[in-house]
């Protein structure tokens, strides 16, 4: 072993997952953001992480549900996309010290070993809850597999969906459709590049057209390149990878992430094609409603999404027995509830995504209606004399919090200084001395000091009080 990968492992104790986890996190490309850094627009490899929060989060073991929607989840699904990133080429779309600083820091060989050492703590801790969620099909035969797929497509097919209804229902409706995009460009791209992966290989024999399926999937998504760039231009955004990296849900990531993993991990074969049947699922049930919320939110009309979708449930049928067939002649039973574990657990995270974006949407779209419920439930508090837990912060100027969620419900109160705080990268949100607003849990957002000097308190609200408000 060269003295390099001999150093970058000297001191780590393989036991001990949470070392290898901040040892990965402590990349440069990683840290935590800095105030010009909100967006990275020109800078690929930029993707904070907040590894300081690392110190108290635990990765050495599976993550229970009740906590799919905060903070370890979403550090989580950010370094492990950077782990599953650090395999595919990314170039910045112009040349700069930045970038080129971090991108060395990307693909290094330190990053590399780190990745392979970390992957496999992370994925254990986000996926493992995936088998207590997951609903067995019940039964061995693809026809019941297909019956499934059918039900669900139909399902599909006749919901709004949350997340939609809510973007479309805010009152800034241009804020929300951005906040949508963003949430597409962090899955999207990712779903594609899984199935690209996936494609890579010899086995053809045992899988016919199998791997063609997957390089045309790919090879489609490629050809779609322009079409995805004026989208996010209409919307005055930029196509570079991780632009907007602190504005991702965790579940939006997760998504991606999800496909990462069976298509990385080459013995989730089966699993990965029944998560691919999904995300067809998926792309057809949400093409037209993506396209009224960024139609009606920004003005932008595009031929994208006309080529996502299924023609008919004969086509989906079809698409099954292509995928599902040759293994199950080879293997039997044993791929059909592998393939069914794949799509039931893709469903899963769907419909956590769609829960999660529709409360982001519609708590970013009331912030006054926040900020008059903090200032309500601080007069409850001093009035009754009620003692909760608080966090005081003291912040010099143009000190940045990386976005991030928290694990209850808080308040934000300005005693002394200026702020911005920001949900989106549409607008700020001025905060000065006296001011107030509510958080609820799992609520994405950041802040950055505008004064010399910021101090202010998060108190935390137990659920029983945020429930009288």
């Amino acid at each position: 072993m060269p003295l390099d990968h001999a150093e970058t492992l000297a001191g780590l104790d393989h036991q001990d997952a949470n070392s290898i986890v901040k040892a990965f996190a402590a990349n440069t490309a990683f840290r935590a953001a800095e105030w010009e850094e909100l967006t990275t627009e020109e800078n690929p490899f930029r993707r904070p992480v907040r590894p300081d929060d690392l110190a108290w989060l635990d990765y050495s073991k599976p993550m229970p549900t009740a906590k799919a929607l905060k903070l370890s989840a979403l550090l989580g699904h950010r370094m492990l996309r950077n782990v599953y990133d650090s395999g595919l080429l990314y170039l910045p779309p112009t040349a700069g010290d930045a970038a080129a600083n971090d991108g060395a820091a990307f693909y290094s060989d330190r990053n590399r070993i780190l990745s392979a050492l970390a992957q496999p703590i992370l994925e254990q801790h986000l996926f493992t809850l995936l088998d207590g969620e997951r609903k067995p099909l019940g039964s061995a035969d693809p026809e019941a597999l297909k019956r499934e797929v059918r039900e669900y497509h139909r399902q599909r097919q006749a919901e709004t969906g949350k997340a939609f209804a809510a973007a479309l229902s805010t009152k800034d409706r241009k804020a929300s459709a951005t906040f949508v995009m963003l949430q597409l460009s962090a899955y999207l791209p990712a779903a594609k590049a899984a199935a690209g992966r996936a494609a890579l290989g010899e086995y053809d024999v045992t899988h016919p057209g199998g791997r063609t399926y997957l390089l045309d999937e790919y090879r489609t998504w490629a050809g779609l390149h322009d079409s995805y760039r004026s989208l996010l231009d209409g919307a005055g955004l930029k196509p570079t990878a991780a632009a907007y990296w602190q504005l991702y849900l965790g579940t939006s990531l997760a998504r991606g992430n999800h496909l990462h993993w069976l298509s990385h991990n080459r013995e989730k074969y089966p699993e990965f094609l029944g998560a691919l049947v999904h995300h067809k699922i998926d792309e057809a049930a949400t093409a037209a409603r993506y396209a009224e919320v960024f139609e009606d939110g920004l003005g932008l009309r595009s031929g994208l999404f006309d080529h996502f979708g299924i023609d008919s449930e004969d086509h989906l049928d079809v698409l099954v027995d292509r995928l599902l067939a040759p293994l199950h002649r080879t293997f039997g039973a044993e791929v059909v509830e592998r393939f069914h574990n794949g799509f039931a657990d893709a469903r899963w995270f769907a419909s956590l995504w769609d829960d999660d974006l529709a409360q982001q949407l519609a708590w970013a779209d009331d912030i006054p209606a926040h900020q008059d419920k903090a200032e309500r439930i601080n007069t409850y508090i001093q009035d009754n004399d009620i003692t909760v837990d608080l966090d005081t912060f003291v912040e010099s100027n143009e000190e940045t919090s990386t976005t991030h969620v928290h694990n209850e419900h808080r308040l934000v109160m300005v005693e002394r200084g200026q702020m911005h705080f920001w949900n989106n990268v549409t607008h700020k949100i001025d905060l000065a001395e006296g001011d107030k607003v509510l958080i609820p849990v799992s609520r994405l957002h950041g802040s950055t000091v505008l004064s010399g000097e910021c101090t202010y308190h998060q108190p935390i609200i137990p659920e029983e009080m945020y429930q009288r408000f």
